[in-house]
């Protein structure tokens, strides 16, 4: 029977679907326990942001940037526990996509999917970036050569009366990052939990490293006036807090693969949420840690525009390099894999639409030798590689929560959905405490607090975005009937 274009637009995916099965002879094994499990929270999360967002968030809020990541982390933990209840009724392979399908419908999925798409797209490319300025300080404190200034400047760049264009100039080095993250996917890149916590705690001890130099150098009075006075931009007060906690966002993306691994865990009613809160404690800890430790070392007015903000504050300290040339490395090592583990998410988010017919079908040929979607992979790449060698990161932060925030939202809403339709095949797994609008409204909310003091480009860009991405659904869909056929 032929659809209206309103029911098109709410058509949910069947939970008996051949995609969304994860259990019997061909599922998932459930072998991650809950130190695995909390490390794969852990080192999604650390190793991206917290290397570069200080230099974004700081010159907004000033010391009380702490409060940023305060805001940020009760945001993250909200939407995470919505996470966690979807993975545990609703047997999809994790992703919010997935989610969103199964219960909002297909527009709603839609418009997920385009989120994380600007989500993970412009994370690898500004991951890239944030490589680029550490491998530059790794370099000098090495070998006592930089990369050439040209060769390291985009040419869309934040200017003090907007974007301003720099012909001539090029980011190469996250470019080169691109390529070889592009050259180690097409053939078939993968990553072990046990590999995962090796790499996690290495993260970590790169932090406490660099926490207790920095608080060798600490002064009280670094942290005096607490919030941003300059209101030239209208970021004085609690506007500077939330607009810098906008930016620090993006340092806690990545909690929510904890529940999208929930059909690989062992006792997941218990393990699930108790992983998440774990996760979320120890990079709250840890980000708070370095936040105090860098504003305490070095006043708020040097970090605007400051590259490899955190190697440079060790180098003041001390008066050493040593210190900063750890530090680098340590910090060129982890984003590299970040890069490498952002880019390939990106890629089987667009083969899973592909799959469901919204989008081109050449976005899911996989090579027959290595199982890895390339024609999928090379499109990502040479996307995150323009975007990461012509523009500025400042463009690209909030534009990553952006993206999150929107699929947030989606994914909390979805609960009392869930609920309401007595979705799912594991209703006796974790639910959401308090009813299904109490958590999921208050994270609604966070997140809505958050995207309000966003830059009025970052909204411009998004809905623009958001219109592309409502013509190619336009154009696509009538392909998609399959799953009203199976």
């Amino acid at each position: 029977m032929r659809q209206t274009f309103l029911q098109q637009l709410l058509r949910t995916r069947p939970l008996d679907a051949p995609e969304v099965i994860v259990e019997g002879q061909h599922g998932l094994h459930r072998t991650l326990g809950l130190f695995a499990l909390t490390m794969i929270g852990v080192g999604a999360t650390i190793g991206t942001g917290i290397f570069f967002t200080m230099v974004e968030a700081v010159p907004k809020a000033g010391p009380s940037v702490i409060l940023s990541f305060l805001i940020a982390a009760i945001t993250a933990g909200l939407t995470a526990l919505c996470y966690s209840e979807l993975s545990a009724r609703i047997p999809a392979s994790g992703s919010s996509y997935s989610f969103a399908y199964a219960s909002v419908g297909e527009f709603g999925a839609f418009i997920v999917a385009a989120c994380l798409l600007l989500e993970y797209g412009l994370a690898g490319s500004a991951t890239a970036i944030g490589w680029s300025a550490y491998l530059n300080n790794f370099l000098e404190n090495a070998a006592g050569w930089h990369i050439p200034t040209m060769l390291r400047s985009p040419m869309i760049v934040a200017g003090a009366n907007g974007v301003e264009f720099h012909p001539g100039q090029i980011n190469l080095p996250p470019i080169v990052l691109v390529i070889i993250c592009c050259f180690l996917l097409l053939r078939g890149a993968k990553e072990s939990a046990g590999v995962n916590a090796v790499m996690v705690m290495v993260k970590l001890a790169i932090l406490v490293f660099f926490s207790v130099i920095a608080f060798s150098g600490f002064q009280a009075e670094h942290f005096t006036p607490f919030f941003n006075t300059d209101n030239s931009k209208g970021m004085a007060g609690m506007a500077g807090v939330t607009a810098a906690a906008g930016t620090v966002f993006f340092s806690f993306i990545g909690l929510d693969t904890v529940a999208t691994a929930g059909a690989e865990v062992k006792d997941p009613k218990r393990n699930v949420p108790l992983g998440i809160m774990l996760a979320l404690l120890i990079v709250t800890v840890f980000y708070m840690l370095v936040a105090v430790a860098a504003v305490g070392a070095q006043p708020a007015a040097m970090f605007e525009g400051q590259e490899a903000g955190l190697a440079v504050i060790l180098q003041n300290v001390t008066g050493k390099s040593w210190p900063a040339l750890i530090l680098s490395a340590g910090a060129v090592i982890s984003v590299f894999s970040v890069t490498l583990v952002t880019i390939y998410g990106q890629t089987r988010i667009l083969y899973a639409i592909s799959k469901d017919g919204l989008i081109p079908p050449s976005f899911q040929i996989v090579n027959p030798k290595t199982r890895a979607p390339f024609v999928n992979t090379i499109f990502v790449c040479l996307a995150v590689g323009l975007v990461a060698g012509l523009v500025d990161a400042t463009l690209l932060w909030d534009m990553v929560s952006m993206g999150t925030l929107v699929a947030f939202i989606v994914v909390s809403a979805a609960v009392p959905v869930v609920r309401r339709r007595h979705l799912g095949v594991h209703g006796e797994g974790f639910r959401v405490p308090f009813g299904p609008y109490l958590i999921p409204g208050a994270s609604i909310l966070a997140c809505l607090y958050i995207l309000k003091d966003l830059s009025a480009v970052t909204y411009h860009v998004f809905f623009a975005w958001m219109l592309v991405s409502l013509a190619i659904y336009l154009l696509y869909s009538r392909h998609h009937s399959r799953l009203n056929k199976n």
